[in-house]
């Protein structure tokens, strides 16, 4: 089952399980958030309810996983052969939900996963190997990690220059007085 919703003047096609990014919505993480304007209802069967200009009585529930700015956008102008340039950039605040639910009438479709609230940020870090795991850190805890061996090298005497002191370097004469 899926529905059509309008939110920040966009139109978005969801169903249950699906993660949703939109123009910024009040509200703290965990958050229940309900849309009202569904436009369509759509059911597996292949029956179609289409609102005029919303479907009565429909609404589509998600929970709020964060609320972060989205990716950089660049503006620049420019005027040729006038040595005019200018660049500037925005980011825009976006929301990312995790719709859950979906009641329209007799129809309704509930999506049975847990909803993990770790932001994108965390989930990036992770992927790069920059953040530890929780169940990472509680097993190192457990199991303390054997000292390192550390073999102690002889080292080579190190080889240095000897400075010259500055009357060494300049003539005690000068060469273009001897003429």
């Amino acid at each position: 089952m899926y529905a059509v919703i309008k939110t920040g003047g966009k139109q978005y096609r969801v169903q249950p399980g699906d993660l949703l990014v939109v123009e910024k919505l009040d509200g703290d993480v965990g958050a229940q958030v309900a849309f009202d304007q569904v436009l369509m209802v759509g059911g597996e069967g292949g029956d179609v309810l289409v609102g005029a200009p919303t479907v009565d009585g429909a609404v589509v529930t998600a929970t709020l996983i964060e609320t972060r700015k989205g990716e950089k956008v660049k503006i620049f102008k420019k005027i040729r052969r006038q040595g005019y340039r200018r660049t500037r950039g925005h980011r825009q605040f976006e929301t990312v939900l995790r719709v859950t639910g979906l009641e329209a009438g007799a129809h309704t479709a509930k999506w049975d996963g847990v909803v993990d609230l770790t932001p994108k940020l965390v989930l990036d870090a992770r992927a790069r190997g920059l953040a530890p795991r929780v169940e990472a850190a509680s097993v190192v805890e457990a199991a303390p990690a054997p000292a390192p061996v550390v073999e102690a090298a002889a080292e080579a005497p190190k080889k240095t220059r000897a400075k010259k002191a500055k009357s060494d370097a300049a003539p005690e004469g000068d060469a273009g007085s001897e003429a």
